[in-house]
């Protein structure tokens, strides 16, 4: 028995080849879809300094105050592993002066996050987001294409069971007049809350909305909606928002006491939830935030974005078994038997992945029988088989898995014969 000396760090988790095909199919359908809205990919850096995340998140969230991973490199600067990405584009935004050539950016990303809060189903301490940011816009139609695009995204990953919920926290004066709304009346039902939420009393309200505490959360709904205490231009913004996204054909309910976790919200906020991952239901979120461009040194501009957690959208399409899209056979397999065979196969495997074809090889010494298992266990389409008598024929035999039907293929047309089979078995 093996003895195994070193295993992954709690929290984190290696993708296999076995898993990584469905990983690649879902950026492969992200990309398509954001080329299509005419989103352009940016790579940030996963170390950033950790005062952009103090600044931007917010000093007093659980992500700054309990969730970092940070060190300090050998120069003293207390560095950190990035725990979102929104701050970063912005960032690196502003930092390459993309403000100044292009009065609107659309970003997308795909990347790692990091969080050092107890490992849970679909939200690991490493995890893996696809997420956008459109910076320099306020119009509330940049709204809805990005939740537009987040529904489509998730239909053409095979999901149709989820509930997109909606709020506005209202602009900055807003959030500070909910704030202190929230703080008068919860100070009276103090004895109610649990430790935590008591200390947030002073510390941010807001997060108290967050709370997961039956308790708290009972507390949280005799509190009046978000959207009766903002003001008349923001209410205004929300209402044209409803109104496009009903003439889109989006269906959505109302969460009027919903926040998010990170304080640069404003305005519009929204989660898109399934029923099939339980009480940890959030398979992506975002929203709105105008001032945050502004709060890292740049113009005062308006952005909006969202972001979708990779290794939830996976558990949601195993728990509804919407995974049949995923092809992970190869078209061919090839068998030789010998040495020359071997040699012979192999320059036609490499002429053959020239010319686009999916195929692989047994480079074992094993018999034909137990080639032809394997290549029955991947589900290969087709299986062609080298021998001594083929090289000597000059035919080499082709066999078509899912009827058993053989056929020799001449060495000098073979390329082209495959190439008309794939064709055929594809129509």
């Amino acid at each position: 028995m093996k003895q195994i000396i070193y295993k992954a760090l709690r929290g984190t988790k290696d993708i296999l080849p076995s898993e990584t095909l469905l990983w690649q199919k879902l950026e492969e359908k992200a990309r398509n879809i954001f080329s299509r809205y005419q989103y352009k990919e940016i790579r940030t850096p996963i170390i950033e300094e950790m005062k952009l995340f103090v600044r931007s998140v917010g000093e007093t969230t659980d992500i700054v105050q309990k969730e970092m991973f940070s060190f300090k490199d050998r120069g003293g600067r207390e560095i950190c592993l990035r725990p979102e990405a929104t701050a970063s584009c912005v960032r690196a935004y502003l930092e390459n002066n993309v403000d100044l050539s292009e009065p609107m950016a659309k970003f997308y990303y795909l990347g790692p996050m990091f969080r050092a809060e107890r490992p849970q189903k679909g939200r690991l301490r490493e995890f893996h987001q696809i997420g956008v940011e459109v910076l320099g816009a306020e119009s509330y139609l940049v709204d809805a294409e990005v939740i537009s695009l987040l529904v489509e995204l998730l239909r053409d990953f095979g999901l149709e069971s989820f509930l997109l919920k909606l709020n506005s926290l209202g602009c900055v004066l807003d959030k500070k007049a909910i704030s202190e709304r929230y703080r008068e009346i919860l100070f009276k039902k103090k004895e109610r809350l649990c430790l935590l939420c008591q200390e947030r009393l002073e510390r941010n309200v807001l997060r108290i909305l967050d709370c997961k505490e039956a308790k708290c959360r009972k507390v949280v709904t005799e509190l009046p909606s978000t959207l009766e205490l903002i003001c008349t231009e923001c209410k205004k913004h929300f209402q044209s928002l409803e109104e496009i996204l009903s003439s889109l054909g989006i269906d959505y309910e109302l969460e009027p006491r919903m926040v998010r976790g990170i304080d640069y919200y404003t305005r519009t906020v929204f989660e898109l939830v399934s029923e099939a991952l339980g009480s940890q239901d959030a398979l992506a979120a975002g929203g709105r935030y105008d001032n945050l461009i502004e709060s890292l040194g740049g113009p005062s501009r308006g952005a909006v974005g969202f972001a979708l957690g990779m290794e939830r959208v996976i558990l949601a399409l195993k728990k509804t078994g919407r995974l049949n899209w995923i092809e992970k056979s190869p078209e061919v397999f090839l068998i030789t038997l010998g040495e020359e065979a071997g040699r012979v196969g192999f320059l036609l495997l490499e002429n053959l992945r020239r010319k686009g074809i999916s195929i692989d090889m047994d480079y074992t010494d094993k018999s034909l029988k137990a080639k032809m298992r394997r290549a029955d266990r991947i589900k290969a389409k087709f299986v062609l088989i080298i021998g001594e008598e083929e090289i000597k024929r000059g035919e080499y035999l082709l066999r078509t898995m899912a009827t058993g039907e053989q056929t020799f293929l001449k060495k000098e047309t073979i390329i082209e014969d495959l190439l008309n089979r794939l064709v055929s078995n594809i129509k």
